[in-house]
């Protein structure tokens, strides 16, 4: 047979070279259903299929005969530094992917130099990573119906040392992701199909379900109705419960109960980007929620330059969806992002070897980012111009 390239068949997150290899152990690693969640996208997955093909289309222009010896990746980040322009992004029902959940990101991250985003429906209470992980701790809200949950939210994560808060406002109406549903008989109840391959992972079912119970919406249980608090419980109430009248005047009320940095996570045009400006926010997050809401959508590395152009350096301004590379990272900044929100490929590595992979998934980034900044002539992540592209 002829020699013929293949894709890695590693089964250890240490031999895994790239995003893509641990996408694929933690593939193996978890039930088809869960790693479904993960990786899907709304509808005809047009959106999620453009985020990387915009962020492919951006080609490298190097400079040469430049000194790069003692490169650094830090970066400020609201007056600290951090070891790395990342930030690890808000996702939820972490807890379905590895028993250490959202300790484990947190942990990771701590440990790398950066921040950590909690989300509104993760597994673990805010209180509980703050105390079990530390470090640079941001809460993502999503306002309900009921805004005594968002209040509450707030209180507790300023009393637990959070530093931002991250609004998502792009979710107000769930995208429907197709791929997903095709996984249940109705929300909440697995096809046969789904059960039966559960029970082909019994390493995942023993470490997950077994010894954790199903994973809980830990932080908004005490709001939800009697056996709506667990991820198959909850799947059919929380989506009801999303506040649709949100609007930037409630960016006041936030204000007031909220002393932190405050982020817009929503951001795709130059007009909202100037008025989260006017309405006082520190961030923006340029997202289309890594293609699980609106099909069709943009990507956000196609409107960056322009929104950086637009509001220069009156708001930090954070982008993620598609981003697998050190080199998109590298792109991202060049066209004016000042750090960029890792979100699936973090959470490859999570499902592959909870804080172990989530590590390893930060230091590839890092030293793929590292080599970018060599092979273009950079000394810095500063140096990095939207001249470097075309």
């Amino acid at each position: 047979m002829p020699w013929k390239r293949r894709a890695s068949g590693a089964r250890d997150r240490a031999y895994a070279l790239n995003i893509a290899d641990l996408r694929e152990i933690a593939r193996r690693r978890v039930p088809g259903f869960v790693f479904e969640y993960l990786e899907g996208g709304a509808e005809d997955e047009a959106t999620l299929r453009h985020n990387r093909e915009a962020l492919a289309a951006l080609r490298f222009v190097p400079q040469t005969l430049v000194d790069t010896h003692g490169r650094s990746l830090e970066a400020p980040l609201f007056g600290r530094t951090a070891a790395a322009p990342l930030v690890i992004a808000p996702t939820g029902l972490n807890g379905m992917l590895h028993q250490e959940g959202d300790i484990g990101l947190a942990r990771a991250a701590a440990g790398f130099g950066i921040p950590y985003t909690l989300s509104t429906l993760s597994t673990t209470l805010l209180e509980d990573v703050a105390a079990q992980a530390g470090g640079r701790l941001w809460m993502q809200l999503y306002v309900m119906k009921n805004r005594a949950i968002a209040e509450d939210l707030m209180a507790r994560a300023a009393a637990a040392g959070y530093e931002a808060l991250v609004l998502t406002s792009d979710a107000n109406v769930f995208g429907s992701r197709e791929w997903d549903k095709r996984n249940y008989v109705r929300p909440g109840k697995p096809r046969a199909s789904a059960v039966l391959d559960t029970l082909r992972h019994p390493r995942w079912l023993t470490s997950v379900l077994v010894r954790k119970g199903v994973p809980r919406f830990r932080n908004i249980e005490a709001f939800l109705p009697p056996g709506a608090a667990s991820a198959v419980g909850g799947s059919t109430i929380i989506p009801q419960m999303f506040e649709p009248t949100i609007t930037w005047a409630d960016i006041a009320w936030i204000r007031r109960h909220w002393p932190g940095k405050l982020l817009v996570k929503g951001v795709l045009s130059a007009a909202d980007a100037r008025r989260a400006v006017d309405a006082g926010c520190d961030g923006i997050v340029l997202t289309n929620h890594g293609g699980r809401q609106l099909d069709y959508c943009v990507a956000p590395i196609e409107v960056l330059g322009e929104i950086a152009a637009a509001v220069g350096n009156r708001l930090t301004i954070v982008i993620d969806s598609g981003f697998r590379r050190g080199s998109d990272i590298a792109k991202a900044l060049a066209l004016g992002a000042h750090t960029v929100m890792i979100g699936r490929a973090t959470l490859y590595g999570l499902a592959a070897d909870g804080e172990r992979g989530v590590r390893r998934a930060l230091d590839m980034l890092a030293v793929e980012l590292d080599r970018v900044l060599g092979q273009l002539g950079c000394c810095s992540v500063a140096d990095l111009r939207a001249s470097f592209l075309r």
